[in-house]
């Protein structure tokens, strides 16, 4: 596991480069705690706490994880559970997951996974993002229980992952 640790004395910011398929949504909402161009790459000192917790809830493949140093609340899993096929893309989950293997041994315990679905992935059953190289193509669609609606999955941007 490749998994960096950043902290102060409030909070703990793990980051597994294992796990991140580079979406970008850290750097848009980190008000500048999170920027490539700087090494070390987090700077945890450059906002509050809670937007800290709120950017790093919001990675959707758990590569980014915290942990409160001052006795707060950790992240709580999302409830109910969701999965949602992000277009051109990995599944998406959010919530108190368990990933295990063929014989039911969990291997992984989080609340945010990116799966692969293209098959390509080196790092199964996770999201590498081979899916681009592969060029896999596939927009899910949501269907009503009647099933004759159809919907896109909820505001997810087809060209996040692209």
């Amino acid at each position: 596991m490749a998994e960096r640790t950043y902290e102060t004395d409030t909070i703990r910011v793990l980051w597994d480069s294992t796990l991140c398929i580079h979406t970008g949504i850290c750097l848009q909402l980190g008000e500048g705690v999170f920027d490539t161009g700087r090494r070390p790459w987090v700077d945890l000192t450059l906002a509050p706490i809670e937007k800290i917790v709120e950017t790093v809830t919001s990675c959707p493949s758990g590569a980014l994880k915290y942990e409160r140093l001052d006795g707060g609340e950790g992240e709580i899993p999302q409830v109910p559970a969701t999965v949602v096929p992000w277009p051109n893309g990995p599944m998406l989950v959010r919530g108190e997951v368990e990933v295990q293997d063929r014989h039911g041994d969990v291997f992984a315990a989080t609340t945010r996974a990116a799966l692969c679905r293209c098959g390509a992935s080196s790092n199964q059953p996770f999201c590498d993002l081979s899916h681009k190289e592969a060029g896999f193509r596939d927009y899910p669609l949501v269907r009503g229980h009647d099933r004759a609606t159809a919907d896109s999955p909820a505001d997810i941007s087809e060209t996040q992952l692209e």
